[in-house]
């Protein structure tokens, strides 16, 4: 007979928190990614065209810790007409000795939210001018919230704007987050002088056509692109990556198929078999990241199995340590 815990999405809040901890833990993940022990399969992505939606189920085995994960991940992006959350999903732990079910995590998306938010953290901690203190976010949603906050957490950021096509939303957006940060975020009303004056952007859309263009772009400057995690969607001018130094993938092989790099390639301004350093290989030191205080530097986020391994078994070790969750025998 087995226990397996069951974690809620009130649980896994109250547990798991945007903070330090949660983006070293992230930051972990992408530095075994580097080690090549790492075993993480290609992404199953299923879209479902007639109601805007689609769904990622993403894992990886990660040697030296001792549970994996495998996390159903929706997205149906018109569900805030009738009033419900873009993402939902859940994840579930398996131990990595035996294949043993441990752990149900029904986080309605909220583990993937912190993760997502921490890998922008981490590419910022790394890419950007250690001296950032402005940022210009496009998109107004959760995750454009939380990169925010996963910002701030590891740059001075003083000011900020928030973009979206819907500018009452933006304008929201930007008054909440002002005050649960403490600096001064508005709502841009002109895109193009919002990024141009920013020194971390970070688009956080399901735009299919670009909206962040190459001549917006100044020296200095680091851009985390992470709503292109399908072949339809696009975010970034493909220009934009004739000014990258360097180019960053969380994943090349993934970055290839589902992210920015994919419209670079279509555009004939990268090479097909281009390499790239990945985020793990700068986090573990193996590779360069930002030239100087002058480059330009893009960080291309499609989301690894890897993250989702590292944020559920942190999740159930806080779970663990304050007996938290229910407990049910199979």
């Amino acid at each position: 007979m087995t226990n397996i815990k069951i974690l809620t999405e009130a649980d896994l809040r109250s547990l798991v928190k945007l903070d330090l901890d949660a983006i070293d833990c992230v930051e972990q993940a992408f530095a075994a990614l580097a080690t090549g022990d790492v075993v993480m399969p290609p992404i199953l992505s299923m879209v479902i065209a007639p109601f805007n939606g689609e769904v990622d189920v993403k894992t990886a085995f990660v040697p030296g810790i001792d549970s994996f994960a495998i996390k159903i991940s929706p997205g149906f992006f018109d569900n805030p007409k009738i009033g419900l959350p873009s993402t939902s999903g859940l994840m579930v732990l398996f131990s990595a000795r035996t294949g043993m079910l441990e752990a149900l995590l029904l986080d309605n998306g909220y583990l993937t939210d912190v993760r997502t938010a921490a890998a922008g953290a981490v590419a910022a901690r790394h890419l950007s001018r250690a001296d950032a203190a402005t940022a210009c976010i496009l998109g107004a949603g959760a995750q454009g919230k939380l990169q925010l906050k996963a910002l701030c957490l590891v740059r001075p950021i003083s000011s900020a704007t928030i973009w979206a096509r819907d500018s009452e939303k933006a304008a929201a957006a930007a008054k909440q987050m002002s005050q649960e940060l403490g600096i001064e975020v508005t709502a841009a009303s002109d895109l193009a002088s919002a990024v141009s004056v920013a020194d971390v952007i970070v688009t956080t859309t399901p735009a299919a056509q670009p909206i962040l263009q190459a001549e917006w772009l100044r020296p200095g400057q680091h851009i985390t692109a992470m709503g292109s995690d399908q072949d339809h969607k696009n975010e970034l001018d493909p220009a934009c990556f004739s000014k990258a130094d360097p180019y960053v993938p969380d994943r090349l092989s993934q970055t290839r198929g589902l992210g920015e790099l994919r419209s670079a390639i279509a555009a004939g301004i990268v090479a097909s078999d281009a390499e790239f350093a990945e985020l793990g290989m700068i986090v573990s030191g193996k590779a360069k990241g930002r030239a100087s205080d002058y480059a330009i530097t893009i960080a291309d986020l499609t989301g690894t199995g890897v993250q989702d391994t590292a944020i559920a078994t942190f999740a159930s070790s806080r779970a663990l340590a304050a007996n938290a969750g229910t407990d049910f025998s199979n």
